[in-house]
């Protein structure tokens, strides 16, 4: 099916109304994986045209992906990658883990940018971030489309490594999957159970009974609040 390219739009917008020079897109991959980290990353583009075929990583083939990714990476005027890692996703929840991921990539930057373009609708980052939100930022805004991509290749080449079929963890294919669901994943998790890669409060552990012992109950804000009869002071 055909699609619309991405453009400089919502970054020319933040430019005219606020006055931002420097202006990054963020996007991130791994979020609804069982195992592995969640990447995100922040690439800062200026508003040259980009490389042809530029969109939404979940609209390139994974072998042109590949060949995309290196090119967006001497393109872009800059990207820095941030990762939380699955005991991180377990202690803080996603929303918090997403957005440590996400400092780590902006604070990686050579500069700090005046304003963040975000995919979707949920504002994870916050104060001091200025940020401006965009369903499917992915494949409207180049920014964000660099960043999806470069995300998208350099997890999954890192789940490729850990899943390498001379590996312990060879069983899982992770080369295949990159810790995402999926029938091969299922069997090797119901024959060796979760590796230290896994996220052990997801709710897969619950269809595994002979592992489900191991699965992690995170102790929430809200689990405070109610316990202790007080507000909720913030959220996961």
């Amino acid at each position: 099916m055909p699609y619309e390219p991405p453009t400089h739009t919502v970054e020319r917008s933040l430019r005219a109304t606020t006055g931002a020079r420097i202006v990054a897109g963020v996007d991130e991959v791994g979020r609804g994986a069982w195992a592995g980290p969640v990447t995100v990353c922040a690439a800062v583009t200026g508003l040259r045209r980009p490389p042809a075929g530029l969109t939404d990583s979940k609209l390139i083939t994974p072998r042109r992906r590949a060949e995309l990714a290196p090119q967006l990476e001497r393109w872009v005027t800059a990207f820095a990658v941030g990762d939380a890692s699955p005991q991180e996703i377990d202690d803080l929840g996603m929303t918090a883990a997403l957005r440590l991921a996400a400092v780590r990539a902006l604070e990686g930057l050579p500069v700090r940018p005046d304003a963040v373009i975000l995919d979707g609708k949920h504002d994870y980052l916050g104060q001091p971030w200025k940020v401006r939100t965009v369903i499917k930022g992915d494949q409207s805004c180049v920014a964000v489309a660099a960043a999806s991509v470069i995300a998208k290749v350099r997890r999954d080449a890192m789940m490729a490594e850990l899943g390498a079929d001379s590996g312990e963890y060879a069983a899982f294919d992770f080369g295949a999957n990159a810790g995402y669901p999926s029938p091969v994943h299922r069997a090797a998790l119901e024959e060796w159970g979760p590796t230290p890669h896994h996220r052990l409060s997801w709710s897969y552990l619950d269809a595994l009974p002979r592992w489900q012992h191991l699965k992690k109950v995170r102790f929430s804000a809200e689990a405070a609040a109610l316990e202790s009869g007080g507000q909720l002071g913030f959220d996961f």
